[in-house]
């Protein structure tokens, strides 16, 4: 199932607590949490399921999260035990950009 992903759509995981605002995005994207598709921040989450392995290493809150082939960013705005991809492939944590030297 693919979204239209724009930024500043709200998400929902179906299978955990995790929520995510997206920060930069173009098209259609299958963006998931625990191994489920995402849900909009206003549709019902179905039963009490959790994520499946290996989908369930976690999502931090305030932490931005990145995937390289599509330009996709994300910001976790809620923690869930749920791991967020697109399809199969995880989304990377962004990592801080250096700041210059003050020499």
């Amino acid at each position: 199932m693919s979204l239209t992903l724009s930024p500043g759509a709200r998400l929902r995981s179906a299978v955990c607590a995790a929520e995510v605002i997206v920060i930069r995005a173009s098209g259609d994207l299958d963006l998931r949490c625990g191994g489920e598709p995402m849900l909009g921040k206003d549709q019902s989450v179905g039963g009490g399921r959790g994520p499946t392995p290996p989908h369930d290493a976690g999502s931090v809150v305030g932490k931005r999260y990145v995937h390289d082939g599509s330009g996709l960013e994300v910001l976790c705005t809620k923690s869930g035990p749920g791991s967020l991809a697109v399809g199969e492939q995880p989304l990377e944590l962004k990592s801080a950009k250096p700041l210059p030297s003050s020499d």
